[in-house]
């Protein structure tokens, strides 16, 4: 990680009283995007709108909320099911001069990003079933691309761009981060709101929490549920590492303290190594880490998988590599919600 984004985050966290010089450039940010909505909203910018509904699924901060395990979940549902459904994604990462293009199960992160790769392939893993997806910075290209080669889909999930107002959505899904909160509830770069809390006003706001917190029956909340460690690779025959081990925490996520979190909450002795989010690993940067077992998230074993396969020389290396899975479990309001979902846009 940068280490000026590094100290950035880490003054969010701690609510930093330096962040006040930052002030006069959030107060800029804010004017600034305020008037870009503005545009959308009075036809002066055009929207483009989808042949069929878009329910967009984003949040108002930045760093990891729980929206990629949230659609994951949401996905298996809907294709358990089979549901016509289809996801588009801005895919982040990967290879922007062949986009728009469809992502496949045996796509790679340096193609379409790291969180479209998760997320097809999780979905695959666990129903069989391809979910049609496409990515690409111009949503109306992704889109029309999607139904081109998926015509029945009768509903559009686009994972994030809930700032993108270029797209028409007829419906929105706002991801809070409950433990995490709104820090400040400063605007970029004073805090780590992307839009002020007012935004979730009219939106379908679902709560990530901890399994133990209190809410009302009706409240749509999400959990995330860490699963046993998995090897890297498949034909590992190591011993995972034990409750009380010493571990490297390897992280390339948004909010990798909740990754670190959870690993000591599991009784490791955690050995934090944060990088920036959607971080391209190099083998240098795994090379640094000694002897002890290295434990990632989901979301980066897309890409240090892919470099495994690059450099079998290192299978050493590798083979002390483990993930740690976690599961999006839903309340019985967020079900229902699935549900009415369903039965609005006969998906």
């Amino acid at each position: 990680m940068k280490k000026a984004e590094l100290a950035l985050t880490q003054a969010w966290q701690n609510e930093s009283k330096a962040l006040m010089a930052l002030a006069p450039l959030s107060a800029a940010y804010g004017a600034i995007s305020r008037a870009r909505k503005a545009l959308y909203q009075s036809g002066v910018i055009s929207t483009y709108q989808a042949p069929v509904p878009v329910l967009i699924i984003g949040n108002i901060t930045v760093g990891g909320s729980g929206k990629t395990p949230l659609i994951i979940a949401l996905l298996k549902i809907l294709m358990q099911q089979d549901a016509q459904v289809g996801v588009i994604s801005r895919g982040y990462g990967g290879d922007a001069s062949s986009m728009p293009r469809l992502v496949l199960p045996d796509s790679t992160p340096d193609q379409v990003g790291d969180e479209p790769c998760l997320i097809v392939q999780s979905v695959y893993a666990s129903t069989g079933k391809q979910v049609p997806m496409a990515v690409g910075a111009d949503r109306k290209a992704a889109i029309e691309l999607l139904l081109h080669h998926h015509p029945k889909i009768r509903l559009i999930i686009s994972d994030d761009g809930l700032q993108h107002y270029a797209l028409h959505r007829d419906l929105e899904w706002i991801v809070v981060d409950a433990a995490r909160g709104f820090g400040n509830q400063k605007l970029l770069p004073q805090g780590f709101l992307r839009e002020p809390i007012s935004r979730l006003e009219g939106a379908t706001v679902i709560y990530h929490d901890k399994a133990e917190a209190a809410y009302s029956d009706d409240a749509l909340v999400m959990t995330l549920q860490p699963s046993a460690l998995e090897p890297l690779m498949s034909d590992c025959h190591q011993m995972p590492p034990q409750s009380g081990s010493r571990v490297y925490a390897v992280s390339g996520i948004g909010h990798p303290q909740r990754f670190f979190d959870t690993l000591g909450s599991l009784g490791f002795e955690v050995l934090p190594q944060p990088f920036g989010d959607h971080h391209e690993f190099k083998l240098a940067d795994l090379m640094a880490f000694d002897e002890l077992p290295i434990i990632i998230t989901a979301k980066d074993a897309v890409k240090i998988r892919s470099l495994a396969v690059q450099h079998p020389e290192y299978s050493a290396l590798f083979e002390r590599i483990w993930v740690l899975p976690v599961e999006a479990r839903f309340s019985e309001a967020l079900l229902a919600a699935i549900e009415a979902l369903k039965l609005r846009y006969q998906i």
